[in-house]
């Protein structure tokens, strides 16, 4: 199934028109968000308002990361400049990530979606598994584990194999501790300073237990991982509103689409959706309705 086939040229550039006014409100509002969270923890510092933080903290965080992923794809914003710098600055580098690498490890992802070739695949190809081992996952997310080894990987520059790779390695680590330290000075300025534990504790916390559900939910036990068909090889999750603002932020959720169409901005993917469905493109591909079936798909026992 191709674009070309399903979509007339009018219905594709109108979903490709990308808007700098809604890109720029879906990056200033989740750093508003950001700011109000952390603001309420440390001005009315509580068990409860740390909880909050913590459950609600790794949305925000991971829709500055789907919106480096648009800005990626050179569709959050209209122009490259503004792609590559909010990308950047205000979306991957707060987060612990890079656009550049990021973009050409996912396009390669794009393009082996379906193979044994995708470089994304150990992270679903195993599910569905026991309970007891997704629950020692979780446990690893959730106490930091999952989250020190990611750190420690950045720090070391593991991987990197050539003496120019370990030098990039070593400049994107700067790049992210000087955004980091910036972010820390904003909330001394702001007299809540000890609140960027909170932001990096559930950093290297619940958001990564997000980051997984994100994942199983994407390709996971999906109809035929090894399909080339879009509507095989990838998962688009009808969940309810609270989900998507807890787990699925932008439009994420909307997986298939964007594998579909990939140009697509995020916020005309529910467009997309509604435009296959009404095509009869959706008839017999299995509707999966929260997070919660996805976990019930994703276990054996």
């Amino acid at each position: 199934m191709k674009p070309s086939d399903v979509l007339s040229k009018q219905e594709r550039e109108a979903l490709l028109q990308r808007s700098d006014l809604r890109a720029w409100w879906l990056v200033l509002s989740t750093w508003l968000l950001i700011f109000g969270l952390l603001l309420l923890v440390g001005y009315f510092p509580s068990v409860l308002t740390v909880l909050l933080a913590w459950i609600v903290l790794p949305g925000r965080q991971l829709s500055l990361a789907v919106l480096m992923h648009e800005a990626g794809h050179g569709s959050l914003f209209r122009t490259k400049q503004l792609n590559d710098w909010v990308g950047q600055w205000l979306c991957a580098l707060p987060t612990l990530g890079d656009l550049t690498s990021y973009a050409r490890g996912h396009a390669a992802h794009h393009r082996l979606a379906g193979t044994n070739e995708d470089p994304d695949l150990a992270n679903y190809r195993a599910y569905p598994i026991r309970k007891s081992s997704l629950i020692r996952k979780w446990k690893r997310d959730l106490t930091g584990q999952t989250g020190l080894k990611l750190l420690v990987a950045l720090a070391t520059g593991a991987g990197s194999q050539m003496s120019r790779e370990t030098m990039g390695s070593k400049s994107l680590v700067v790049r992210q501790a000087l955004v980091q330290a910036l972010l820390a000075a904003v909330l001394i300025a702001l007299g809540v300073g000890w609140t960027w534990f909170v932001w990096m504790g559930t950093f290297l916390t619940s958001y990564m237990w997000v980051v997984r559900l994100r994942q199983v939910g994407e390709h996971a036990v999906v109809p035929d991982l090894y399909d080339l068909d879009v509507r095989m090889n990838t998962r688009t999750v009808d969940a309810p509103f609270w989900q998507r603002f807890l787990f699925a932020p932008n439009n994420v959720n909307l997986h298939m689409e964007h594998h579909f169409m990939a140009g697509v901005p995020c916020y005309n993917l529910p467009r997309l959706r509604a435009m296959l469905r009404a095509k009869g493109h959706l008839d017999g591909v299995p509707m999966v309705t929260g997070y919660g079936q996805v976990l019930k798909l994703a276990v054996t026992d």
